[in-house]
């Protein structure tokens, strides 16, 4: 992301925070000249079919936005080696993180995407995708920075659009406040019905949910998680 596209995001209200951490280790330094040239997404130019973009035939495609530190994303694309995954993370460590793991298992149905994810979904095309998932996002817990939670009207708008009809979006947090304020905004949306019929269907994860690191985080502090799951109508 350039400097202008990161003021242009923050305009937006979708991106806000750090892209650098820690100096990385020199081989995975070295996957941002090697590997990352060959996955990452170029969203300057238009797709119109999401399947080509990975070297064998894909059934569907899905999309994990802010994948931290990659353990569901590279989960996922393991366990469903004929499904296309899309991975948004702005942070350079999360990327260096999957991009490592992706070659440690050899792994071609991932692509990339390492700048603001509203950018990403206004590029995609629309109804190519089955699942959209945001799991642990930054909560900005102080009143004053609410504005900068991923979860707003717009961005609902954007995950409507390149959702097909039955496709899912899924959120997962543990902070019980981020998690009411997802709920109301996705009730309250026309393109959205909240799927839950009793209460584990939120307070359990979804079958074959492998976690996070920020969820273990949490439930070592003693915050529960939530996991809400929309279907596109």
């Amino acid at each position: 992301m350039t400097g202008d596209d990161h003021n242009a995001a923050q305009s937006r209200g979708s991106f806000f925070g750090r892209r650098k951490g820690h100096k990385l280790r020199a081989h995975r330094a070295a996957l941002f000249e090697t590997l990352m040239p060959r996955l990452a997404l170029d969203i300057s130019t238009p797709v119109q079919d999401l399947e080509t973009l990975f070297p064998n035939v894909v059934a569907d495609v899905r999309l994990e936005i802010g994948f931290g530190g990659a353990e569901h994303l590279i989960a996922q694309a393991q366990e469903f080696p004929d499904i296309g995954f899309i991975g948004s993370e702005p942070f350079i460590d999360g990327m260096a993180k999957a991009l490592a793991e992706i070659e440690r298992h050899g792994l071609d149905n991932i692509r990339l995407h390492d700048g603001d994810a509203s950018f990403l979904l206004d590029w995609l095309p629309a109804a190519a995708l089955g699942r959209v998932d945001l799991l642990y996002p930054d909560p900005w817990p102080k009143t004053r920075h609410w504005k900068r939670r991923f979860v707003q009207a717009e961005n609902i708008s954007r995950i409507a659009r390149v959702l097909r009809p039955g496709g899912e979006f899924r959120f997962a947090s543990d902070i019980s406040g981020y998690s009411a304020w997802t709920l109301e905004r996705l009730t309250r949306s026309d393109d959205f019905r909240w799927t839950a019929e009793r209460a584990d269907d939120w307070r359990k994860p979804w079958d074959g949910f492998g976690g996070t690191r920020y969820e273990a985080k949490a439930k070592r502090e003693g915050r529960a998680p939530c996991y809400l799951t929309f279907e596109r109508r």
